[in-house]
């Protein structure tokens, strides 16, 4: 966080109110007691927008504008909270006045503690607003753009959805011991959708990619390469068969495939999960949970990634965390209240949707670190099997790790080959055993294109992932033939 940084969030909240950091204080402590261990306001300011092209039109345009602040206070497990769209000493003070007793009893904190300004080191993204980078009539051309690349490659597409969705949020941070951070935080996504047809039959394809940048960063390039993909997508299953069912040997491709690592095994590794023994991988710290070689880490701190953050929503710096270190469970990812609980330290992961929302530990950009072996090789080392290189929608119990995965585009590898695409392949198993199939890791690690959304507990979160190419052997492949 910068001077400005601080300076626009105090424009924001502050200012129009007349309100200052030590009234912001005094209502805060007025939320604590004896028995609060922590409690903080969050603010936040987001502007967002969406455009959707189908066939050539606009077909839907949105502009929304989230503005409120939430008041929370937790003593040992529990936490009281309240939020409102008023910002106001007269709303805040309600806001306190509604927590302070919810967690347990006792006079308001006589703490006098002055506000302290905490300026963060790093500066992974831009502050300017995304949705200015271009005017209506450039974002529209943007869109016939994408439309026009996706339709140009192949005269059987017959329906193309563009899609191009943006906002710019600020927020600002003051916890009971003083501390004051802000964090200005922008947002792009685009998307293609296309449907390919050929004798009665119909396929979709789907694509997107963003960051934390300008509109006006969306290069042709990248257009170009999201409509080829969409295209594929289609193509693809235009021509697959049914996917076979059983155990086989599987590998998931580079990239947006490390969603499975995201959902299988990531949420496993939130503090919350594994403090309340409720994680597959409760109590596992320090041994080996994974095959040799495999190393997993959550990073907050890659610059204008999606799931990138200056500061987490509790104020505290972004990290690097190692979850998964040559196969042993070594971390996990910790907000302040599970960090305090398990007497570790924060590591910079505590998110929320909105200022109407709780924060707990969550990921930021999880994936797995690259081997030595390259894509045609593992494709090569396997005799029979299934190669996955994108997957849709999946479904993870947490406590016992099991999952179901659906994969979007397959393949069928036959004496090291990819032969033949199929359709309604699924991939069925647990985490704890998926990491210890695994049994060959590429060198070509890559993260996603940045369209991963987090869903835990009904909140929502922009998030990236990412691998390399895998081998994993003994999976259950859920098939149509």
């Amino acid at each position: 966080m910068t001077q400005t940084t601080l300076a626009t969030a105090q424009a924001l909240f502050l200012n129009p109110a007349s309100l200052s950091l030590n009234q912001l204080h005094g209502a805060l402590l007025s939320a604590c007691n004896r028995s609060t261990d922590d409690a903080d306001l969050y603010f936040e300011h987001t502007v967002s927008e969406g455009w959707s092209l189908e066939e050539g039109r606009v077909k839907s345009g949105s502009f929304n504008i989230e503005h409120g602040v939430g008041v929370r206070v937790v003593a040992g497990e529990k936490t009281a909270f309240a939020y409102s769209d008023d910002v106001t000493l007269a709303a805040l003070n309600d806001a306190a006045a509604s927590v302070r007793g919810a967690v347990s009893a006792g006079a308001a904190s006589k703490q006098k503690i002055a506000p302290k300004v905490q300026l963060a080191s790093r500066d992974l993204y831009t502050p300017s607003n995304p949705l200015a980078g271009l005017d209506s009539a450039a974002k529209v051309a943007l869109l016939e753009k994408v439309e026009g690349y996706a339709r140009a490659l192949d005269p059987r597409i017959s329906k193309v959805t563009a899609t191009l969705n943006g906002s710019h949020a600020t927020v600002m941070v003051m916890r009971a011991d003083g501390t004051v951070a802000a964090d200005i935080r922008p947002m792009v996504r685009v998307g293609v959708q296309v449907i390919a047809q050929q004798d009665g039959r119909r396929e979709d394809g789907y694509a997107g990619g963003g960051g934390r940048f300008g509109m006006d960063e969306l290069s042709d390039d990248l257009l170009k390469k999201l409509a080829a993909q969409a295209v594929h997508a289609a193509l693809t299953n235009l021509a697959a068969k049914p996917a076979p069912a059983g155990q086989m040997s599987v590998v998931l491709g580079a990239g947006w495939p490390g969603i499975m690592l995201h959902e299988a095994i990531g949420h496993g590794l939130e503090a919350d999960h594994i403090r309340k023994g409720s994680s597959a991988f409760a109590g596992l710290e320090g041994k080996r949970i994974a095959a040799k070689g495999v190393t997993v880490v959550d990073d907050g701190t890659l610059a204008r990634r999606r799931g990138s953050l200056n500061m987490d929503d509790e104020g505290n710096a972004s990290q690097r965390t190692v979850l998964i270190e040559d196969g042993k469970l070594v971390g996990c990812l910790q907000d302040r209240t599970n960090a305090r609980l398990m007497k570790q330290a924060v590591t910079g992961n505590a998110r929320r949707e909105s200022y109407a929302h709780v924060p707990m530990p969550r990921m930021t950009n999880t994936y797995m670190t690259g081997g030595s072996l390259t894509h045609d090789e593992i494709i090569a080392s396997v005799k029979q099997g299934i190669y996955c290189p994108n997957f849709g929608g999946g479904q993870v119990d947490t406590t016992s790790g099991k999952f179901v995965f659906s994969c979007t585009e397959a393949w069928m590898i036959e004496n090291g080959k990819l032969t033949y695409p199929v359709k309604g392949a699924t991939l069925i198993g647990n985490g704890p055993d998926a990491l210890k199939s695994i049994t060959h890791i590429g060198n070509d690690m890559a993260l996603d294109d940045g369209i991963g959304v987090c869903g835990k507990e009904g909140q929502s979160v922009p998030v990236g992932v990412g691998q390399p190419t895998l081998r994993m052997e003994g999976l259950t492949v859920g098939g149509m033939a």
